[in-house]
């Protein structure tokens, strides 16, 4: 069945951030090395304390091995089916999505559709993509994560394609929608009931990303889905994602 349409959508210009732990802790855990990407020796025992996750050495003093990283949960069987749940890892291939010209200079993504997975994380890595601006001569692609909170205790009445009314639980509370930028070196992992976008690819190329998650086949509990009309916008300059690749 289509998702239903939320009654009232905000008007809301979203300038993207660097994607970082700090910033996009509210929303779930930013993935990524602690280690500059020139460093090809494991660093000094003495100093492994001052990175975080601290690692421990592994692979015969060749490796470093981070525990844990990010969460990994699983409350299904909270879910008012109670069906069990299994670990599900799964590839998307995300192409380049449409941007929507506003003048020469500035092109928007339009947010027209939250998603979320109440009982699970999900994280997404991708492969495929340099950490760089550019490799091999091309631009290389980025990704937008955009993220908003639930209203938790709030129940919303929104329509069907059908007209009929149906209650959002938890619905996405729009006004701390934020959009953060990522790049290959980068992995993210939703939060339990996170409301986010579809994964938002901005460049010249498909992104592949490996995508690890619980999963019950119950499809509403799997993933829930809200849509709204016109005005929210993320603003992505140039029609490449040029200004994005600076930041």
């Amino acid at each position: 069945m289509p998702p239903p349409t939320l009654p009232t959508t905000p008007s809301l210009n979203l300038t993207p951030v660097p994607l970082t732990p700090e910033a996009f802790s509210p929303f779930g855990t930013a993935i990524m090395s602690p280690l500059a990407r020139d460093i090809t020796t494991p660093p000094p025992i003495s100093t492994l304390q001052t990175l975080t996750p601290t690692p421990v050495l592994a692979n015969q003093s060749s490796a470093l091995k981070y525990s844990p990283i990010s969460p990994m949960i699983d409350t299904y069987s909270t879910s008012p089916s109670g069906q069990p749940s299994s670990a599900r890892m799964t590839m998307f291939s995300c192409f380049p999505r449409k941007l929507r010209s506003v003048s020469k200079k500035k092109n928007v993504f339009d947010v027209r559709i939250l998603e979320r997975h109440p009982y699970t994380t999900q994280t997404f890595t991708p492969i495929d993509l340099s950490s760089q601006s550019t490799a091999g001569g091309e631009e290389e692609p980025l990704y937008l994560v955009i993220v908003a909170p639930s209203l938790k205790g709030t129940t919303v009445v929104a329509r069907t394609d059908a007209g009929e009314e149906v209650g959002v639980v938890d619905p996405p509370d729009l006004s701390r929608l934020r959009a953060f930028v990522a790049r290959g070196g980068q992995a993210v992992t939703y939060g339990a009931g996170t409301w986010h976008a579809p994964m938002v690819v901005v460049g010249s190329r498909r992104v592949d990303f490996v995508v690890v998650q619980f999963v019950n086949g119950v499809d509403a509990e799997d993933c829930q889905e809200v849509v709204f009309g016109e005005g929210i916008v993320v603003e992505v300059a140039g029609g490449k994602g040029e200004s994005l690749a600076k930041l």
